[in-house]
C-alpha cells in the first residue's frame, strides 16, 4: 500500500478509535471522576452539577434559612435572626439582621427607636403627649405609680364650669372650700387638672382649661393651700366624652389627683 494513503488515513483512523472507546464508556454507564460532572445525577444527593464541577448551591434558593450561597457552599449569614430573642443585648431584629434601629418605623407597633434600641415608651416632650394617667418622665411617657388612697373621711372633689368660662361659680367655690380642708389635711401634692368640652379649636380648649385649673389653683392658695402642693395640668378636650349639653357639662371641669 502506497505510503502516502497511510499517512492520509491516520487521522482518521485516529478519530474513529477516539469515538468507539467513547461509545464503550458510555454504554457501560461510566461518568466523570467526582467530583467533576456532566449533570446533576453525576454528583451526590443535594447537590448540584454547576460548570462541571459538583457543588452545594446554584444561588441563595438552594441553602436553608439562614444561610447563603458564597462560591458554591451554604454559609451561615452573619447576624441572621428571626426575631429579637435571637439576637444580642441591644440588638433589634431587623430585616432578618440583628442590628441597631434609626429610625421608629423600624420597631414593633406601639414603640420606638431610643439609642438602636426599641422601647415600649411613648417620647414626650410635656404632659399633655401622654394618657392622663401618665407622666412625662426624662422624655417618655411612664404609668404612675399608684398612689396611696387618702383617707376615706376626706376626698377632692371636681369642679364644674358654665360653658366658655373659667370663672367659679358659687358651687364650685362652695365646694372648693371642702377640698382645701382636704388638701391642707393630708398635705400630699396633687394635680389640678383642667378640662374643655370638645367644641371648639384644640388650642382654645387647651387654653381655657389652663384658665380653669390656674383660677382653682389661685383659690386654694387664698384659702391657705400651699401653692407648691399644687401642679396645674391642662388637658384641653383631649380627654372629652361628652354629646350634648348634658354631657358637655360634665367635661367643662377641673378635677383633683394625689401625687
Amino acid at each position: 500500500m502506497p505510503r502516502t494513503f497511510l499517512t492520509a488515513t491516520r487521522p482518521l483512523l485516529a478519530t474513529l478509535v477516539l469515538a468507539t472507546v467513547a461509545a464503550v464508556f458510555s454504554i457501560a454507564g461510566c461518568k466523570p471522576d467526582y467530583p467533576s460532572c456532566e449533570e446533576d445525577k453525576h454528583c451526590h444527593e443535594k447537590e448540584f452539577c454547576v460548570e462541571r464541577k459538583c457543588q452545594q448551591c446554584r444561588n441563595n434558593g438552594d441553602c436553608a434559612v439562614g444561610s447563603q450561597c458564597n462560591a458554591g457552599k451554604c454559609e451561615a449569614i452573619p447576624g441572621f435572626c428571626r426575631s429579637k430573642s435571637e439576637c444580642p443585648a441591644g440588638k433589634e431584629c431587623i430585616a432578618n439582621r440583628c442590628k441597631a434601629c434609626v429610625a421608629n418605623s423600624e420597631c414593633p407597633g406601639g414603640s420606638s427607636c431610643v439609642a438602636g434600641a426599641c422601647v415600649a415608651k411613648k417620647p414626650c416632650k410635656t404632659e399633655n403627649d401622654c394618657a392622663q394617667n401618665e407622666d412625662c418622665v426624662e422624655g417618655f411617657c411612664v404609668a404612675e405609680r399608684p398612689a396611696p388612697p387618702p383617707p376615706a373621711q376626706c376626698a377632692l372633689d371636681p369642679v364644674f364650669f358654665d360653658f366658655n368660662e373659667s370663672a367659679l361659680t358659687t358651687e364650685a367655690t362652695a365646694r372648693l372650700a371642702v377640698d382645701a380642708d382636704c388638701l391642707k389635711k393630708i398635705g400630699r401634692t396633687a394635680t389640678v387638672t383642667g378640662h374643655a368640652d370638645p367644641r371648639g379649636t384644640q388650642e382654645y380648649n387647651l387654653a381655657l382649661s389652663e384658665k380653669r385649673a390656674q383660677s382653682v389653683r389661685d383659690h386654694l392658695g387664698r384659702l391657705g393651700v400651699d401653692g407648691s402642693k399644687m401642679i396645674t395640668l391642662p388637658r384641653g378636650s383631649l380627654d372629652a366624652k361628652g354629646t350634648d349639653e348634658p354631657s358637655w357639662a360634665q367635661d367643662r371641669r377641673v378635677d383633683f389627683s394625689w401625687r
